[in-house]
């Protein structure tokens, strides 16, 4: 049944009506019966939250001068229900940036009272270059055995040494640590350059020099003497990259015979994905030039005792052209010539980056037809390239290496062509050596053979070598040794201060090496002539060192152990300190000879 409506005033009122009141909700206590806080209660939440006194003392400790004592009192003696009248009358005088502070910064009294509590303990450690940052007081309390453990008698200093504390077991155990493993060069802070400091004269115009004027000094003159160049200075140079190499006294000792001192340093680079075909260092650049069939050209910064050793600076790949032969120009270093068996050949120039391709010579395309054997002459100047085999001999041409243009040729009579030939040290001439061990020795400046020879006992020579130019004939380019290896192994070493009146038609050996029993397929002088490196490619391990003149082999390396491989190229530094030797398997290992 629908009634009469009520007015909104009515309906709030018997809403207020029918809410509970404050009292009932109390149990019908008053305000007055709640229970008051004992002694204990009020102790306990003064340590928890604190009060009013103990705010403004620690803000008065903290801020001394700030407030007086006189307000502090008339602050802690506001009732704190009077919070809104009494604070703000104390306050009324200070400005807003004395109401606040920072409290990450210690204050000067809490500076005084923690060195007075470290300075004992600072004190003590008197041995070390800097304080330790954070004391454990239980490394006094730990007593350590060093005599009845056997793995800790190597920190005692005496053999009477057996208890110790733990802050001087610690300090042992680290001094172990660092003899074991020393700290690198890397880690060690920059060395301020010894001498005396620069002294500028100054003006004495009357007026004293303000303190920022002599700060500003010494931190100029500071810096005059730290010896580290800057990082944008080392970025935009690579002068500390490509220095010339030190010459050093390796070229003045002498090498005994016997035994060598020899030592593997790290490897260059990661094993590539074929074989290692050619190796060459640069004239006096820490670099090492790689190739093989993979039609990649790999340089890499010889630097074996660096943190990060024997990094590789660049690569260059050439589509469907496997590498045979790869080397630096000699005496600048500053172009590459590489190929393959192709019509062409290629030159890289180092300074410009480019790539220059060279496809025929003109006038002799018919007897070059694959350029994949050339050597380049030691002056230089000229570039030699085995040409392709005719009846009744062979032919090799020679171009300028500045124009690649054709300048003259030497020919070989006899059968099977030619087997290899090797510049003279002063470049002006080449012994070539055919392929049944008929042997010529052509002169370029005449441009015609000036001696003939026959290596004595040649069966299917492969290779021939000459070195050793600080003593020699001036007639036949100042080479001492010539070397010349065999299908069977047999490696010949002849002595041209015996040619000096006449170059004989069978000249005998000084001494003939048949330590290798498969074909010879490597023949190298080092630069000073006191060791040839002989090797074959058919036999795992098949390298051995040659000592000069003694012409004995060195019976201590390589050994059994000696991971050589399969040898597919070597080369000597332009010191003759280190020995590259490449592999079939894409390694190249690095040597260190010690003398």
């Amino acid at each position: 049944m629908i009634g009469p409506k009520s007015s909104p005033t009515e309906a709030v009122g018997s809403l207020r009506s029918s809410q509970p009141s404050e009292d009932e909700l109390s149990g019908g206590f008053e305000s007055d019966d709640f229970l008051v806080k004992d002694e204990t209660e009020v102790e306990l939440e003064k340590l928890v939250f604190g009060d009013n006194a103990g705010f403004h003392a620690s803000l008065d400790a903290d801020r001394p001068g700030r407030f007086s004592r006189l307000q502090s009192e008339k602050l802690e003696g506001t009732p704190y229900d009077e919070a809104g009248s009494g604070l703000e009358g104390g306050f009324e005088g200070l400005d807003d940036a004395d109401l606040f502070f920072f409290d990450s910064v210690p204050s000067a009294r809490a500076n005084r009272n923690s060195s007075t509590r470290f300075e004992g303990d600072k004190a003590k450690i008197t041995d070390d270059e800097h304080a330790q940052a954070w004391l454990d007081s239980d490394d006094e309390r730990i007593v350590v055995s060093l005599a009845s453990n056997p793995y800790l008698r190597k920190l005692r200093l005496t053999e009477s040494e057996d208890i110790m504390n733990g802050r001087e077991y610690v300090k042992r155990l680290r001094h172990q640590f660092e003899r074991l493993y020393p700290v690198p060069e890397w880690a060690n802070p920059p060395r301020r350059r010894e001498g005396p400091r620069k002294h500028r004269s100054r003006l004495s115009n009357g007026s004293a020099s303000t303190e920022a004027e002599e700060s500003e000094s010494d931190v100029s003159s500071r810096s005059s003497e730290i010896s580290t160049q800057p990082l944008t200075k080392l970025m935009k140079d690579t002068s500390s990259l490509l220095k010339p190499a030190a010459a050093d006294s390796f070229s003045l000792r002498r090498l005994r015979p016997g035994i060598i001192d020899i030592q593997r340093t790290k490897d260059i680079g990661d094993p590539q994905s074929s074989a290692i075909t050619s190796l060459a260092f640069h004239p006096f650049h820490p670099l090492l030039l790689s190739s093989g069939p993979s039609s990649m050209l790999s340089l890499h910064h010889l630097s074996p005792h660096s943190p990060s050793p024997n990094l590789l600076l660049t690569s260059l790949h050439l589509r469907r052209t496997p590498l045979s032969t790869s080397t630096f120009l000699p005496l600048l270093g500053s172009k590459i010539f590489f190929s393959g068996r192709r019509r062409y050949f290629h030159v890289w120039d180092l300074m410009s980056g480019k790539v220059e391709k060279v496809s025929r010579i003109y006038g002799h395309s018919d007897q070059q037809k694959s350029m994949e054997r050339f050597k380049l002459s030691p002056c230089g100047r000229w570039m030699g390239l085995v040409g392709s085999g005719h009846k009744g001999g062979g032919v090799i041409n020679i171009l300028n290496t500045s124009t690649r243009q054709w300048v003259a040729e030497a020919r070989v009579e006899g059968r099977g062509g030619v087997a290899d030939f090797a510049w003279w040290s002063d470049g002006d001439g080449m012994s070539i050596i055919g392929k049944g061990g008929e042997a010529v020795e052509w002169n370029g400046r005449e441009k015609r053979v000036v001696a003939r020879w026959i290596d004595e006992g040649a069966v299917g020579t492969t290779i021939i070598a000459v070195g050793g130019k600080i003593s020699g004939i001036s007639q036949l380019g100042g080479d001492r040794w010539v070397a010349v290896g065999s299908s069977s192994g047999i490696v010949n070493l002849y002595d041209r201060r015996m040619w000096e009146n006449a170059v004989p038609e069978r000249p005998k050996p000084v001494r003939a090496f048949d330590q290798l029993v498969t074909p010879t397929s490597h023949l190298d002088f080092s630069m000073d002539g006191q060791v040839l490196c002989m090797a074959s490619r058919w036999k795992r391990d098949a390298l051995r060192l040659v000592h000069l003149p003694s012409c004995t082999v060195y019976s201590n390396w390589p050994t059994a152990g000696t991971p050589l491989g399969r040898v597919s190229s070597v080369a000597w530094s332009p010191g003759g300190e280190y020995l590259a030797v490449g592999n079939e398997q894409g390694k190249i290992r690095l040597w260190e000879i010690r003398s």
